[in-house]
């Protein structure tokens, strides 16, 4: 290699070291972006769906008079949700009172007596009730558990402790606690365990940021509690002690 051509790569490498900061820092910049844009973006996507989704399935019950292209001339997305939110509220209302009581009541025997339906009916009315009661069906607080074998831990939530038959039936010294090990990605599937609450390590995070635990596969880990708010959660001997 000759001397012009050793000054012109000496000259030249300042120039693709400055054309790679430039480049990085574009890729800095579009990846960060994308962080803070693909969330926005994708829960906007999901409220939307959803709202055309309810639109599609309640407008055509509604008389043509009232649909909003007849009514005002504009195609406003989002009146299915409202006629589907008064409908809702109405049903409640007469729900909760006497004639709607013995309506509901009469209804649910006439669908007792359909063995398919009755076990669709039983199925999903159950599964309403716990994800949409606002008693007692939340998790209590996220814990370690030895899960699938010894040495090997895994997130789970406390759900109660453990009673009725379960409880007598389980032969054991010490009490029981009612734990949730989820699935990840998906935290909804999981698997229901008994566990001795000698075994049950109660974490400090909450339920939620546990959840975000799960959902990431370990890439999100929530920020430590002050000792001070540490000490506040464990406070809770009723789910170690029985």
């Amino acid at each position: 290699m000759s001397d012009k051509d050793d000054d012109r790569d000496r000259a030249e490498g300042p120039i693709r070291r400055r054309h790679t900061r430039i480049l990085g820092g574009l890729r800095a910049s579009f990846l960060t972006g994308l962080v803070v844009i693909a969330p926005i973006g994708l829960t906007v996507w999901l409220v939307w769906t959803v709202i055309g989704w309810v639109d599609g399935f309640v407008l055509p019950f509604v008389p043509s008079q009232y649909h909003p292209q007849n009514f005002i001339g504009i195609d406003i997305q989002g009146v299915g949700v409202i006629f589907f939110f008064l409908f809702t509220l109405i049903v409640g209302w007469i729900a909760k009172g006497l004639i709607g009581r013995s309506l509901l009541a009469w209804a649910e025997g006439l669908v007792d007596r359909m063995p398919v339906v009755r076990s669709v009916y039983n199925g999903l009315k159950q599964l309403a009730e716990t994800v949409l009661a606002q008693s007692d069906s939340s998790f209590e607080r996220a814990c370690l558990v030895e899960y699938p074998r010894e040495g090997m831990w895994a997130v789970a939530f406390v759900s109660t402790t453990t009673k009725g038959e379960v409880d007598r039936r389980i032969p054991r010294d010490e009490a029981l606690i009612s734990v949730f090990v989820p699935t990840t990605p998906n935290p909804t599937s999981g698997f229901l365990l008994f566990v001795p609450s000698k075994n049950v390590i109660m974490l400090d995070m909450s339920v939620e940021d546990a959840a975000k635990l799960v959902i990431s596969a370990g890439l999100v880990y929530p920020t430590e509690k002050t000792p001070a708010a540490a000490a506040k959660t464990a406070q809770r001997p009723e789910l170690v002690k029985s």
